[in-house]
């Protein structure tokens, strides 16, 4: 009879070594994680307190005495912040419409512009997103009072068009370039002149990530304080001004409550302008911030 010998299937004592170094590479750094923990308590917390006590039902700004919407009331019965609430959303719903065209004829020169003077004017372009905004509030200010504009409201919205313009070209360029020029070639083949063909093909094509852009320069202009605080006149004042107004004087519950409101409302307009690309049946999430 013959034997016949099986393999081993006995792995050898120095064959785990490669299995455990895998496994220890692929471990979470715990102090990464406990740096990272921290940073977002750190930035989070003050928010989250800010937001608890504009629901306490006391006056006292260090003990939380039991839940109330009583300074959610003082807020829509003052008058002031209520006209500050008007002025700031008319302001950002002026830089709104006036950012989005200017950022729209932008984004499509910048693309269909394929000369030396194109390329120069897409870096100058990325300036204001560099630029420190207290930097380019103070100029504004400077060039209104150079050449004898009084401050107001108006200038606030000027100046919020001004800088709001680059965000909008830059959520749009890459969009712009992602599209077929022949679509508008064959368009004009079929007898639609150059600004047809635009608005019947180039802008239906883009309507998701316009809309989109919209709604974040709402809520980035709503809520902007530094250009507002140096472009504004003395009465009547946004929203943000009005409230750096009053806690220079302390801090009273019914700022916590506006804060609050401020919050909730730049949240659901940034989740709404993350989601419109989804309304249109494309990727929704980050990439509209890339204009994909």
């Amino acid at each position: 009879m013959t034997l016949v010998s099986t393999p081993s299937t006995t792995a050898p004592a120095g064959a785990s070594a490669p299995v455990r170094k895998r496994r220890r590479t692929h471990r979470r750094p715990r102090v990464l994680i406990a740096v990272t923990g921290l940073f977002f308590a750190l930035l989070y917390l003050p928010i989250a307190v800010v937001a608890l006590f504009s629901f306490n039902s006391q006056k006292s700004l260090t003990v939380f005495d039991g839940f109330s919407l009583r300074w959610y009331g003082a807020f829509v019965h003052d008058d002031v912040l209520i006209a500050s609430l008007g002025t700031s959303l008319r302001i950002s719903l002026v830089a709104m419409a006036g950012s989005v065209l200017l950022g729209v004829a932008l984004a499509v020169g910048l693309v269909r512009c394929r000369t030396r003077l194109g390329s120069l004017a897409g870096l100058i372009m990325l300036v204001p997103l560099i630029t420190p905004e207290i930097v380019t509030g103070v100029a504004s200010m400077l060039l209104f009072k150079g050449i004898g504009v009084p401050l107001s409201t108006g200038t606030v919205m000027l100046a919020e068009i001004t800088f709001s313009i680059s965000y909008v070209t830059v959520i749009l360029r890459s969009r712009v370039a992602a599209l077929n020029p022949e679509v508008e070639e064959a368009a004009m083949d079929l007898g639609a002149t150059r600004w047809q063909a635009v608005r019947l093909v180039t802008l239906p094509a883009l309507l998701p990530a316009v809309l989109a852009s919209a709604v974040l320069i709402f809520a980035l202009v709503f809520d902007d304080f530094v250009l507002a605080y140096f472009t504004t006149g003395v009465d009547p004042q946004p929203l943000s001004v009005r409230i750096y107004s009053a806690i220079r004087f302390g801090v009273q519950p019914t700022i916590n409550a506006v804060g609050t409101l401020m919050l909730a409302g730049s949240i659901a307009l940034i989740a709404l302008a993350l989601f419109i690309p989804r309304l249109f049946g494309r990727r929704g999430g980050l990439d509209i911030l890339s204009g994909e």
